[in-house]
């Protein structure tokens, strides 16, 4: 049987609604919040308020991470601490004792966890706090249309399997 034109009208739709990739869309906007706030180190960490648990999905880190920003925020309780607040957290930059400075900002998601997104690398004030909080706004809104792009293609391919074809 030939397809119908409304096979191909879906597999089209499914195919412009696959070209969205929510995992380079989640690098990109790491390597991008690290631009706009002029660090090295930018990332993104899932939080589970209930349980009180965090955990980095993203991270952006110059080569050979100068500042050890991996291993701060495995060793330092900042990940614990997001997951206990939902509001900006501003850790000081410190030389001395090895704080890389750090700014997170809630990520405002209406279907997905709890998230924030951050940077580190220098002392930031409030007019970072404002601009990185921006740009989290736009970040989850970008994801959330990743999301809800995955979840056409799934509808569009229930449509497709269950469509009745033509003349049958």
């Amino acid at each position: 049987m030939r397809p119908s034109r409304t096979d191909a009208v879906v597999d089209e739709l499914i195919q412009a609604f696959s070209r969205v990739d929510a995992e380079a869309l989640t690098d990109l906007l790491t390597w991008s919040a690290a631009a706009v706030t002029g660090v090295g180190y930018a990332g993104f960490v899932q939080v589970d308020p209930l349980r009180e648990l965090a955990r980095s999905v993203a991270l952006h880190a110059p080569r050979g991470d100068p500042l050890r920003v991996r291993a701060w925020l495995a060793e330092s309780g900042v990940l614990k601490e997001l997951a206990a607040y939902a509001r900006p957290v501003v850790l000081p930059r410190d030389h001395a004792v090895g704080e890389p400075g750090f700014l997170a900002v809630p990520v405002p998601l209406a279907t997905r966890e709890h998230a924030f997104l951050w940077a580190a690398g220098r002392d930031f004030d409030d007019t970072d706090a404002h601009l990185l909080g921006r740009f989290a706004t736009a970040a989850g809104r970008a994801l959330e249309a990743a999301s809800g792009m995955e979840a056409a293609v799934r509808l569009l391919r229930g449509v497709q399997t269950f469509r009745t074809p033509a003349g049958a």
